[in-house]
């Protein structure tokens, strides 16, 4: 596997460097993922906190994970351990899924900027033809609230995404 690593508000130093690798470096037993797979890292150090986000786009789906807490090393822990939790996930549901044939990468959603309320960054999404079940296996790899697809049964692009009450809810077009 390749690494690209990078910091917002921090220089990574050799050590932070050296910790992310050989963490990310365990993941490579998975099948998921092999040489050519590029990881992603960003870390972010705020006043009080710090941030690891990793994203690892395999063949089969789009690993993506990221931790807050007091401890960038802690951080980096925990963000490990939700990579090989999504992993776990996405291959029991490939051994259980009629779609064994390798998934495309998934979109990341627009992000929105909080504290202005402004966009702040724009993706293009390709509205790729699954039924609601992979679409919601998708959203929870990529750990979003919500997913755009088009729908194979009715040829129409929906959305599904998590309601706060639990479990998930469905908008299809008119």
């Amino acid at each position: 596997m390749k690494f690209e690593i990078y910091g917002k508000n921090v220089e990574v130093t050799e050590g932070m460097r050296t910790k992310i690798e050989n963490k990310l470096s365990f993941l490579e037993k998975y099948f998921l993922i092999d040489e050519l797979t590029v990881a992603r890292v960003v870390v972010r150090v705020y006043p009080t906190k710090q941030k690891i986000e990793v994203t690892i786009p395999t063949k089969v789906a789009t690993l993506r994970a990221e931790v807050i807490h007091d401890d960038l090393y802690a951080a980096i822990d925990l963000v490990i351990d939700k990579l090989e939790d999504q992993i776990r996930r996405q291959k029991t549901r490939l051994s259980r899924s009629k779609h064994k044939e390798g998934l495309s990468e998934a979109f990341i959603a627009q992000e929105m900027d909080e504290s202005n309320d402004i966009l702040v960054r724009t993706k293009q999404v390709d509205a790729e033809f699954m039924d609601v079940e992979e679409a919601i296996m998708r959203m929870e790899m990529l750990d979003h609230s919500f997913f755009l697809y088009t729908d194979s049964e009715t040829e129409k692009i929906a959305v599904v995404y998590k309601r706060v009450s639990g479990g998930y809810g469905l908008l299809e077009t008119l």
